[in-house]
């Protein structure tokens, strides 16, 4: 079946505090790790240190759709590699404003395609890779190319950025707001409708989820549109988890590495992700 992807469209340039900001967290985060290229997209591959993988996991970083790289998580993806048993993949997918909506999603569409069994890949990501994740699970179940599971964290799901933990954590969660959100949807969409499945996944078919797992911080102003969701997928008898980190902001498995909420969600991402070779294995059988 054919993926109907949206077209591309042409951009703008990026300001000068943007790009200075993207210059400043590559300087920061310049990790290690070898990369690759999948789908003419490069990527970072990422093995578990101990066995061999069983199994490919394609992760998507955040940044608001116009900052961020993989660069960022490499320690983190080696966590999560060697918890899980995955081979981590890591896209480097393109940035607005240069490139807006759809130019991110046909590059995460391009590398999943290319892997060596996208039905059997763990989709995940945080922040707007988390909304990229749940689009490109759309997309797959339309294509007729579900992964076997999603993994959402602190996912974007809705652009509108109007639900009440915007307002309710907005002193508790330092990292983002709803300026933050309407800023990046700007950028991101330069005109395109924000209740669009692909842009705001809030609104999609819950059917076209394959099993979800959503992780969200107590205290991060996108609390409220996580919970909305599951209940979206719970509701349509979708198999669907929910972990929420008491008092944690927004991304803290990786903003607040080490310490014992993102520890915990670590684990719970690499048992999900187990649990889906399970089912696999047992449905081969």
């Amino acid at each position: 079946m054919d993926w109907n992807l949206p077209e591309l469209r042409a951009g703008h340039r990026a300001d000068e505090a943007l790009l200075e900001r993207r210059a400043r967290a590559a300087k920061a985060n310049a990790g290690d790790a070898p990369e690759i290229e999948l789908g003419a997209v490069r990527c970072l591959s990422i093995e578990p240190a101990a066995t061999p993988a069983c199994g490919d996991m394609l992760y998507i970083h955040g940044g608001g759709y116009r900052l961020g790289s993989p660069a960022a998580y490499v320690a983190y993806a080696q966590a999560l590699a060697d918890q899980s048993g995955r081979r981590l993949i890591l896209p480097y997918y393109p940035l607005a404003p240069e490139q807006p909506f759809p130019a991110a999603l046909h590059a995460i569409v391009a590398v999943y395609r290319a892997l060596p069994d996208p039905a059997a890949t763990i989709v995940a990501g945080d922040s707007a890779g988390g909304g990229l994740a749940a689009a490109l699970c759309i997309l797959a179940a339309r294509a007729g190319q579900r992964p076997a599971g999603a993994i959402l964290v602190s996912p974007m799901l809705d652009l509108r950025a109007g639900r009440d933990s915007y307002d309710r954590n907005a002193a508790r969660d330092p990292l983002f707001s709803r300026q933050a959100v309407q800023d990046a949807a700007a950028l991101y969409l330069q005109g395109h409708a924000p209740d669009d499945p692909l842009v705001s996944a809030i609104h999609a078919d819950p059917n076209d989820f394959p099993p979800t797992l959503v992780l969200a911080g107590g205290a991060e102003v996108l609390l409220d549109e996580a919970l909305d969701f599951v209940r979206k997928l719970a509701l349509a008898d979708r198999r669907v988890t929910m972990h929420v980190a008491p008092g944690m902001g927004h991304v803290w498995p990786l903003m607040a590495a080490g310490s014992p909420h993102a520890s915990e969600a670590i684990a719970a991402m690499a048992a999900f992700a187990k649990a889906q070779q399970s089912d696999a294995s047992e449905g081969s059988a």
